[in-house]
């Protein structure tokens, strides 16, 4: 545990989950940078790329779980992947958490229209790439939902509330953010010890 700025303890990072998003690659961003997503930009490699910082990446991680925790039914909470690589992730956090989930094609109007009848009206919505799944944080803008977000160095930060920065392109990154997401939701909620690892 370490001392937040406002006296608060929050968890450190492990060495190795630490080990974990380096290995996944968590911290490679795109070449192109968003001018919102400079802050949280750590350098830039000789060949354009953009290199994350994993320091804020574990914070934001770590708000984003303890928003999720405070939401009272975990039903409310939405997880969305229109991505390929992204849809599993999205399916095995709904189904450790009790959130649900929206993996494949989004429908217009799934939180607008409410003759649907797949209109849902979640309290929090996950995202897994701004820019693929434009249209839900569109939605959630109109519908006064807010919206935690996995945003590579490329991604538009409009609509979205806790941008949480990392790789959101590899199949390996997004699985672990999810992991890592996830196995800390459970914990705030006290279904598995800190101390014991969390063997999914």
């Amino acid at each position: 545990m370490s001392l937040a700025s406002n006296g608060e303890r929050k968890p450190a990072p492990a060495e190795n989950d630490i080990q974990s998003l380096l290995a996944c690659h968590c911290h490679i961003g795109a070449r192109n940078c968003d001018a919102g997503m400079e802050r949280y930009v750590w350098n830039r490699r000789s060949d354009g790329v953009h290199i994350l910082h994993l320091g804020r990446t574990w914070e934001k991680l770590m708000l984003a779980a303890r928003i999720i925790v405070s939401i009272e039914n975990p039903a409310d909470v939405c997880a969305v992947a229109a991505g390929t690589y992204g849809q599993r992730a999205v399916l095995k956090f709904a189904h450790h958490t009790g959130a649900q989930s929206l993996a494949g094609r989004f429908t217009p109007g799934t939180f607008t229209n409410q003759i649907q009848k797949r209109f849902i009206e979640p309290r929090l919505l996950i995202i897994t790439n701004p820019r693929m799944d434009h249209q839900p944080i569109l939605e959630a803008a109109y519908s006064n939902i807010p919206v935690i977000a996995f945003c590579d160095a490329d991604s538009p930060l409009r609509y979205i509330d806790v941008a949480i920065p990392a790789n959101n392109r590899g199949k390996h990154s997004i699985g672990l953010l999810y992991w890592l997401l996830t196995r800390e939701v459970l914990r705030l909620r006290g279904q598995i010890a800190r101390s014991s690892p969390w063997d999914v």
